[in-house]
């Protein structure tokens, strides 16, 4: 049974329980350390990406930076579920973050045929590059999903006169921030 189904009625994003329990889980600081580590190492990847594209020069460090990427993907979605669980009771899913959840999954698959395209030569190098772009760009729109959703968590918590999660807190589940 989900923790929240016993507890006090959902007004926002989070009940007061869940807000206690999310302040209070050492995963919480883990999504905030990782959010922004993810994001960078995007940027650094795109960076690489391009300039493959553009010239023909860097497959290979385009290409770590892509497996580096999707392995801090994996990171970030693996401690997010273990977040989640610690939050909601549920490792997925839950319902203040379904929709979520459900676009990290189909980043994640991105990310995963990046890995199989890479590893069966399915695409040729150019193929895998766009497909990683593609990755990115889904990366993004999740992202902005997760900022979107903290943003209205700390609103939520200024109009009932609470300080807002811990600095840096509260980014599960493969993305930016819960």
């Amino acid at each position: 049974m989900r923790r929240a189904d016993a507890e006090t009625p959902r007004r926002g994003l989070y009940t007061p329980q869940e807000r206690l329990r999310r302040d209070a889980s050492p995963w919480t600081m883990v999504q905030g350390v990782l959010a922004p580590v993810q994001f960078l190492v995007c940027l650094v990847s795109i960076a690489l990406i391009a300039r493959y594209l553009a010239t023909g020069d860097g497959y290979a460090l385009a290409t770590i930076s892509i497996v580096v990427k999707t392995f801090t993907l994996y990171t970030i979605m693996i401690t997010g579920a273990i977040w989640e669980k610690d939050v909601f009771g549920v490792y997925l899913f839950a319902k203040p973050f379904f929709w979520e959840d459900v676009v990290s999954f189909g980043v994640i698959a991105l990310h995963t045929f990046y890995l199989v395209a890479l590893f069966t030569d399915l695409l040729g190098a150019r193929g895998e590059m766009l497909l990683a772009l593609a990755a990115y760009a889904a990366y993004v729109v999740n992202a902005v999903q997760f900022v979107l959703k903290l943003r209205a968590a700390r609103l939520q918590e200024a109009r009932e006169g609470r300080a807002g999660p811990p600095a840096g807190a509260a980014f599960p589940a493969g993305e930016v921030a819960r």
